[in-house]
């Protein structure tokens, strides 16, 4: 039986089927309006389960429709799980089945900051998901299949014959101005209205926002992380002999800030590194009342915030949730994020709004790499003007939810009782808690033997906690060995 979807998802597969790109309403036949409407009024509780929908003489009389719109309407709500046919009978709203929720995160231990050492096991698990023969369920990245590489190879070729001599050295370190100016009109779009000169284009988001915590921090300082934490953001710690403060973060709405006021008082915090949308490995979306008060909260300290937002674009509801960022009134906000993740894999183009810490940045990037490859900038801002960014986004985006659900089905279905998968709102990570007997890192060396790549609990952490929990990537909807991968899981954990 097919898991019941949210009305988001529903209204946007059915504006996936339709050609236009413009508002919802004329993309939609008038059937897929039907369906959304009695959606909406199932989830808003209007219509409740076991209850009769209109039949189709009644919606034809009432909604001027022709029975043949009445029944593909009724077929769209069935396959997605909102109503079953009852025969000689009519289509009643299903039953919800209880889910659990949002598996509770145990707040770290209070034993102050401390050093990280999470290198070794990183390389390991990151040198078994570059082999293909291997199911990607610990990988970083969605399916390659997701993305335009032959549109993008197109754009790189017209914006390279078209590419002067001066615009090679007119775009050091700062990067690309046609680039620049598309990305600040993302983020005016958004409302956040970037200076200039706080916008340096860099060699991924790993660059960013490692050049971001190097303008401001020292060694030795400490640095307030999530928890569990993106590795990424552990590993740089480690790289620059910072120390971790780990905050408690609920997995869907993020960080815990009540937890962090108390951090904050009781420690001499030079930064925070948080993810506020969609965060790695827990798939959290801080709602927008929390970002803006984590905003006021770390001003009121002058405590700079580097927001990772890698995952940002990767939203599934109908509107894109503002990032931290957009209540920055102090230039406090150090907001990082790539093309690597949404659009363009392996170009390594990201970017740094780095607020009043722009210019120290910018002159980091200047004494490290200097610039970024200007033929994949060039690539990106010819792709980004030729207008097709946003529809791309909206395909993956479906193709990211439709992946999310099926493979939310399978766990529902394969893993024992004890097991709590997080449902997050956009990304394509799933974060498990599995029984507190299972060992998630011995799982994941037998799970490689079997040719499965997972990502262990204890990466997300400097301390080696959540060592049942794992973190699964279900970013790859085309690839048929996923869903026997989760099956053979879930028989391993029982």
């Amino acid at each position: 039986m097919p898991g019941i979807v949210p009305t988001r998802h529903l209204i946007r597969k059915m504006q996936f089927s339709a050609k236009s790109t413009g508002s919802v309403a004329p993309a939609m036949h008038r059937y897929e309006q039907l369906a959304a409407e009695w959606a909406e009024g199932i989830e808003r509780g209007t219509l409740r389960p076991g209850e009769r929908l209109p039949s189709v003489r009644q919606t034809c009389q009432a909604r001027a429709v022709s029975p043949s719109t009445v029944f593909q309407a009724y077929a769209v709500l069935e396959e997605r799980g909102w109503v079953e046919a009852r025969p000689r009978s009519g289509y009643y709203v299903r039953a919800r089945p209880s889910r659990p929720g949002p598996p509770p995160i145990t707040p770290p231990p209070d034993t102050g900051p401390h050093p990280v050492a999470i290198s070794e096991l990183l390389v390991e698990l990151l040198g078994s998901t570059r082999d293909a023969e291997v199911v990607p369920l610990g990988s970083a990245f969605p399916a390659p299949e997701l993305f335009p590489f032959e549109a993008l190879a197109r754009c790189g070729a017209r914006a390279m014959r078209r590419l002067k001599p001066a615009h090679i050295t007119g775009a050091l370190t700062a990067g690309d101005e046609g680039l620049r100016e598309a990305l600040r009109h993302r983020y005016a779009v958004q409302g956040v209205a970037l200076h200039p000169e706080e916008l340096i284009i860099t060699h991924g988001a790993m660059e960013a926002l490692n050049l971001c915590l190097q303008a401001v921090t020292q060694p030795g300082d400490v640095v307030v992380v999530e928890s569990p934490a993106f590795y990424g953001a552990l590993q740089a710690l480690e790289r620059l002999h910072l120390r971790a403060l780990e905050v408690a973060t609920h997995p869907q709405d993020g960080v815990d800030l009540t937890a962090l006021e108390t951090l904050l008082q009781r420690e001499r915090v030079a930064a925070c590194w948080f993810m506020t949308r969609f965060q790695n490995p827990l798939g959290a979306l801080m709602p927008t009342e929390r970002k803006q008060a984590l905003v006021t909260l770390l001003a009121r300290h002058g405590i700079p915030l580097i927001e990772d937002d890698v995952y940002g674009e990767l939203y599934a509801s109908a509107e894109r949730p503002p990032p931290a960022k957009a209540f920055d009134g102090a230039g406090l906000v150090l907001h990082c994020s790539s093309f690597s993740k949404c659009l363009a894999p392996g170009y390594r183009v990201g970017w740094a709004a780095a607020g009043r810490f722009g210019a120290t940045v910018a002159r980091l990037k200047m004494m490290s790499s200097l610039s970024t490859s200007l033929p994949a900038q060039r690539a990106i801002a010819d792709y980004l003007q030729q207008g097709g960014y946003d529809r791309h986004l909206r395909h993956l985006r479906h193709a990211l939810a439709e992946s999310q659900r099926r493979a939310l089905a399978v766990i529902d279905e394969s893993f024992p009782p004890g097991t709590h998968p997080t449902r997050p709102q956009g990304g394509y990570f799933l974060w498990l808690e599995l029984p507190p007997q299972v060992n998630a890192l011995a799982l994941h060396q037998r799970a490689l033997r079997h040719g499965i790549s997972v990502a262990p609990g204890v990466l997300f952490s400097a301390d080696a906690r959540f060592t049942h929990h794992l973190r699964l990537n279900v970013g790859h909807p085309g690839d048929a060995r996923l869903e026997p991968a989760l099956r053979w899981l879930g028989a391993e954990v029982a």
